[in-house]
């Protein structure tokens, strides 16, 4: 019986097939420049090997040069992101000192404006306590006749006032911070000056031999306004004083406690 070989995929090629595919390789190789061709048959063994070695050589050199790229490339990876952070770093920095010295100037610019107000507020504090202090209308001088006091000489039976001894021509002064709002002939009172104080009350100065302000002009404390006498309704030299609510007669109030209240020792 006679016995066939089988026959498909799984068919080992044969000697001939190998060595031709090896030839046609080595050809290749050779056609590529990677070797020179075969002097002979004799040396396609010695042949191949050495392509094989340049080959690999070649694969080395290009893997080495890829690591040297891919180390230069993450290199400059690394120094991008330094130079990111440090810009970054940089960044917030001027930011903080920039946070910071706002903070100064707006604490700065606070502490000026406290200092401001802390003086407009002294400022205003000595304003109210230079226009609160009174003194007395003639200087050193008592009261001769005083508040309520009866008796014919006064038209309503009793005294709206009361009267500071003053030889005649004696300095008369404002009492307080005012403004005038009579100077001139009053009737009883002779010569007279009524201002309007800064609080809003009223005094009269009587019997004047003259007077030294006009109506509407402000006056200090202190200040004189005109000089003791005895015109009008009087029997001598002195300065009759009165307080007042209103600038008129009839809405007089106790002149020792007016006085008293602001200060004055009476």
């Amino acid at each position: 019986m006679a016995f066939t070989r089988a026959t498909g995929k799984h068919r080992a090629p044969c000697r001939m097939t190998r060595r031709g595919a090896k030839a046609l390789g080595i050809a290749a190789l050779a056609t590529a420049g990677v070797i020179g061709s075969p002097a002979s048959p004799a040396l396609a063994e010695d042949t191949e090997t050495s392509a094989a070695g340049t080959g690999l050589s070649q694969i080395i050199a290009i893997e080495g040069d890829l690591a040297d790229r891919i180390d230069a490339q993450a290199d400059a990876q690394r120094h991008q992101a330094d130079a990111a952070e440090a810009k970054a770093k940089a960044e917030a920095d001027a930011k903080k000192k920039a946070e910071a010295k706002a903070r100064k100037a707006k604490a700065a610019a606070a502490r000026a404006k406290e200092a401001r107000e802390s003086e407009a507020r002294a400022a205003r504090s000595a304003e109210r306590a230079r226009l609160g202090t009174f003194q007395l209308p003639v200087a050193g001088s008592y009261v001769s006749t005083g508040y309520k006091s009866s008796g014919s000489l006064w038209s309503s039976g009793s005294h709206s006032g009361i009267d500071f001894h003053a030889a005649s021509g004696s300095s008369v002064v404002a009492v307080g911070a005012g403004t005038v709002v009579e100077a001139g002939w009053g009737g009883a009172y002779g010569n007279n000056i009524v201002l309007r104080m800064t609080d809003g009350t009223y005094t009269q100065y009587g019997h004047l031999s003259s007077i030294a302000v006009s109506v509407g002009q402000s006056v200090g404390q202190g200040q004189r306004i005109g000089l003791s006498g005895a015109t009008g309704n009087a029997t001598g030299p002195h300065l009759h004083f009165e307080a007042r609510t209103t600038p008129s007669y009839g809405s007089d109030m106790d002149p020792v406690a007016y006085l008293r209240a602001h200060g004055v020792t009476v």
